[in-house]
């Protein structure tokens, strides 16, 4: 443990170092013939992000703004790619590293905090939580599949994962007190990594559930000119997620058995916590007309009405927002809110479109095509490659965020250069960002397993034995699925 402590610390302490190196490196190199020098410094922009985000060295806001400086001065540096003889620009650079901030999804994600903020102020999170658990009864298996169903549920109407598991752990926590079972219990170790898995699984299950989803569309809307509706996402996520689901509790039961059957008051227990809520509010009450009328509309999409998602769910806040309306004022949603995610999320938008504008994800692409020999594979074989590849790269960050801002632009740049006019970019596009969700192995993968993971509950040797063979079972079911159900939507 002190072995792990010390390179951890070590990491982060001269990670910067590191990534400032790298990216000097690749400065030095000299620029490929197919490459502008716009789209060489992207990658050693993009470098630097990677081992930045893996070693953890600045938290995430502060390596967006740290990205952002170097977009802005490194590409107003370089000469323009429209006209190689003037430099682009510094003012034009400015345009390029925010633009992201400014697209469909970052407007979703900070529209979506704010819902998740409204959950937490009123407490309809909890109260949603804690009415499943206390249809389930005291047998463990069935409080570990109401943990399960408890992630599903919010997953719809929580669009944030940190958000989602937060709500849960202290109810978890306070279950495993009641039940006077010990925190390093093979049942509280249980009931933690199904939480932590099961909003993972949904993240994939649902468009709206996590921030990273809101990546991978803000590359389809900006660079392939389309747009993926909440209903045609779910017809083709939730399938597959509620398999998952269903996986991950047999999973779980038998890499970590609980000591006992049945707890003892566990009812008495749930019944206590729902007393302690009191009877709904109104601002409750109110939030769940909103909530069922917001997701009326995302799951009516491009059918009964024309609003996106977005508008949709920008609508849905400021009507939370309203002085006649009283779920929350400004004040109080604030505090709730993680302006450094939004931050992130619209400069790693911003990265991967100029890694894309610059050719640099192209020249990548043809590099990784190169090396994986595959030019001239099977769009199923492509795709098995690609996906095995992301479950692999995701192993060394602790944000699907930064997977997807990093690589989904690498993964379109791919699917682009087969040269395939039959190809579905955007739908298979959708699905290897499926894969981005995975993060099921370790507890350092995911924030909400990071949240978890600071209970003390389990070990990373626990969420190992879950994570280990769901990520390996959810591969192969990727590729049965690639294979039947999504050829016949068309996507394969």
């Amino acid at each position: 443990m002190s072995n792990e402590k010390s390179t951890v610390s070590f990491s982060k302490k001269y990670g910067l170092l590191f990534a400032i190196l790298a990216m000097l490196v690749i400065f030095l190199l000299p620029t490929p013939t197919d490459l502008t020098t716009a789209g060489h410094r992207m990658l050693g922009i993009l470098i630097f992000a990677i081992v930045v985000w893996i070693t953890e060295a600045v938290s995430y806001p502060v390596s967006a703004a740290i990205i952002a400086t170097l977009m802005i001065l490194c590409l107003g540096m370089s000469p323009n790619p429209q006209a190689p003889a003037k430099l682009l620009g510094t003012s034009k650079a400015v345009g390029m590293s925010f633009g992201g901030i400014t697209s469909n999804g970052a407007v979703l994600v900070g529209a979506a905090l704010f819902l998740a903020a409204a959950m937490m102020h009123t407490g309809l999170d909890r109260r949603i939580a804690l009415f499943i658990l206390s249809k389930v009864g005291a047998k463990t298996n069935r409080i570990l599949a109401g943990m399960i169903f408890v992630g599903f549920i919010l997953a719809f109407f929580v669009p944030s994962t940190t958000a989602r598991v937060g709500c849960i752990v202290p109810i978890v926590l306070g279950i495993i007190s009641a039940f006077k079972m010990k925190k390093d219990s093979r049942f509280a170790a249980l009931l933690m990594v199904a939480t932590i898995q099961a909003a993972s699984i949904w993240n994939i299950g649902i468009k709206t559930a996590a921030a990273q989803n809101m990546v991978a569309l803000g590359f389809i809307e900006k660079q392939l000119g389309a747009t993926i509706s909440w209903a045609e996402w779910f017809i083709a996520a939730a399938p597959y997620a509620i398999i998952m689901s269903v996986i991950l509790y047999f999973v779980c039961l038998k890499m970590l058995p609980p000591e006992t059957m049945e707890v003892a008051g566990g009812d008495e227990t749930v019944r206590k916590e729902r007393a302690a809520l009191g009877p709904m509010k109104p601002s409750e009450k109110k939030l769940m007309v909103i909530s069922l009328a917001l997701l009326f509309f995302w799951v009516t999409e491009k059918t009964l009405h024309p609003l996106d998602t977005t508008t949709s769910t920008v609508i849905a806040v400021t009507l939370m927002l309203l002085p006649g309306i009283g779920i929350m004022n400004w004040k109080e949603a604030q505090s709730h809110i993680s302006w450094g995610t939004l931050i992130l999320f619209g400069v790693g938008i911003s990265m991967g479109s100029a890694l894309l504008s610059t050719k640099a994800a192209a020249w990548l692409a043809n590099q990784l095509t190169d090396v994986f020999g595959l030019a001239g594979l099977s769009v199923f074989i492509v795709f098995a490659i690609l996906a095995l590849f992301l479950i692999i790269v995701h192993l060394g960050f602790a944000s699907a965020t930064a997977v997807a801002s990093s690589m989904i632009p690498i993964m379109i740049a791919v699917l682009q250069g087969l040269g395939n006019d039959a190809l579905n970019i955007v739908g298979i596009t959708m699905i290897l960002q499926f894969v981005v969700s995975f993060g099921f192995i370790l507890p350092v993968n995911s924030p909400q397993g990071i949240l978890a993971f600071s209970t003390e509950t389990f070990s990373a040797k626990d969420c190992i034995k879950v994570g280990l063979p769901l990520t390996i079972i959810g591969y192969l079911l990727m590729i049965i699925f690639a294979q039947t159900y999504w050829h016949v939507l068309g996507i394969f």
